[in-house]
Order: structure tokens, then sequence, then C-alpha cells
């Protein structure tokens, strides 16, 4: 008997001709539909996506950008989540590789059969593996191509979640890992780009230092330097559902991230 199944692919890929990479692990919505069937209504509306980052980052093919976008919701397996589940924010509420509950702590198990030990590792090893083997696949090959590479890790969320943070979030939150996945210099010069966006504000580790992945591949020394951006969702569209991007809102922010991310290519040029 299989624990876990699923027809969908774990990821979708492009591969670009510049030493940078953007991933995103949060934006899937698939649910396999045994699963699917395990779940409350809400939860099979995915609420807790990093909706449209795929539109909002439709720069990336101009600029050159590999791009690694996840397919399985976050509620099947969450690709920023460390395999042996370890909290990446000790003291702190966070939800797990497996998540059992919503982000507004409504449980998404109607009948609460959560996963157990023998499930969380078939998903694993049918999702997360696949998407983490392509993602360091992907750095090694430009580190061949180019020598020194950047990983940037597309992120948004509700500007509002007392679960997680008081009062509401700001607006642009750059993470490397509290200063150890990306070179200072260019943290500095992402966040002054940030700063500087009229309207939005912006902080450096702040409530979000970059999860798993940042924390994982980020290694400067080793020519890897990386970035995670978490957004808020109002910042481009409807935080509720329909969960609709909001064009007029959008058109705002996105040449602010566009800006960032070419900061970051100039950096590498500089090094090249």
């Amino acid at each position: 008997m299989n624990l876990f199944e699923t027809t969908e692919p774990p990821f979708r890929f492009r591969q670009g001709t510049r030493p940078l990479l953007i991933s995103m692990p949060h934006v899937g919505t698939y649910l396999p539909p045994a699963l699917a069937a395990r779940l409350t209504e809400e939860a099979r509306q995915v609420p807790d996506t990093d909706w449209h980052l795929e539109r909002l980052y439709d720069f990336a093919d101009e600029l050159g950008a590999s791009v690694l976008v996840a397919t399985h919701s976050r509620y099947v397996v969450d690709l920023n989540r460390p395999p042996d589940n370890q909290n990446l924010y000790p003291g702190q509420d966070t939800t797990g590789l497996c998540p059992v509950d919503t982000f507004d702590k409504t449980p998404l198990y109607a009948a609460g059969d959560v996963p157990d030990e023998a499930e969380i590792a078939a998903r694993v090893d049918a999702v997360w593996k696949p998407y983490h083997q392509k993602l360091a696949a992907e750095l090694e090959r430009m580190k061949a191509v180019h020598g020194t590479v950047a990983l940037w890790d597309a992120h948004s969320i509700r500007s509002v979640l007392p679960r997680f943070f008081e009062g509401r979030l700001t607006d642009l939150n750059l993470g490397t890992g509290g200063g150890t996945s990306c070179d200072p210099t260019l943290a500095e010069a992402l966040l002054r780009i940030a700063s500087s966006a009229g309207g939005y504000s912006a902080v450096l580790n702040g409530r979000f230092k970059g999860g798993h992945i940042t924390r994982t591949y980020g290694n400067p020394s080793g020519g890897v330097h990386a970035v995670q951006l978490e957004m808020t969702q109002a910042s481009y569209m409807e935080e509720r559902l329909p969960f609709a991007y909001l064009p007029e809102t959008a058109i705002r922010v996105q040449p602010v991230v566009r800006r960032m991310v070419e900061k970051v290519l100039d950096f590498l040029a500089a090094r090249a």
C-alpha cells in the first residue's frame, strides 16, 4: 500500500542563461485527490499559498534567470522546512514540515487523521527531495559555468497574521540567515533599494530571516549568495478569497522587486 501518491510532477523548471536561480517553494496549489478528500473545505482552498508570484516575477525570463517553481501545496509538504522538522525560529510558533493546521490555526484534517511519520517520509520522498535535488543541481550547474552565483527565494504572506507576528508586517522582508547566506554589501544594497521605494516599509533579517532554503544553500565563501524576500500580499493582491491579483497595485511594487533582482545580477557581474 502506498502511503502517498501523486501524479503531478514536483516542480516546474526553466533554465536561464545568467548566474541566478529564483526559487518559489510555496506557490504550489496541487492536492492529490486522496489527500484533498481528508482535508476541510477551508484547507482545500489552500489559503496559505504564496499566490501569483510567477506573475509578479514575470521579468525573470527577460533577465536570464533560472526559475524553479513548486507545484504541490505546502499542505502536502513544506519545501522551506528542514526534513527533520526542526523549528527554524525557536520560541516562535511555526507550521511544520507537513502542516496540520492553517496560518489561522484551524485544523487541516477534517477527521483528525493527520499524517504519521511513515506518510510524512513518503511525501518527502515524492515531493520534497526532488525539488531540493533540482535546486542543488542547478546551483552546481551555474557555478560550473559562472563561478559565483545567487539564489533568490521568493515568498509572500498576509500582512496581518497574529499567530506569527504582532500588528502589520513590514512590506519587504529581506532575509539572509542573519547575515550568513550572502555578502553583507549585497544585503545592504538590497535594503537600500527596498527602503527607498516610496510607500513600502522594508527590513533586513527582521521577523523573517530566511527559511531552510536560504540557510542551507547560501554559502558566500563557496560562491553561492542566497537571499529570501518575504513580501506582504497586500502589496500586489487581495489577501482573502478569491485571492485575486491586483494589477493596479502590483504595478507599483513589481519594479522595486525587479530592481533588487537586477542588483543581485550586477553584484555577480562585478565579481565575474
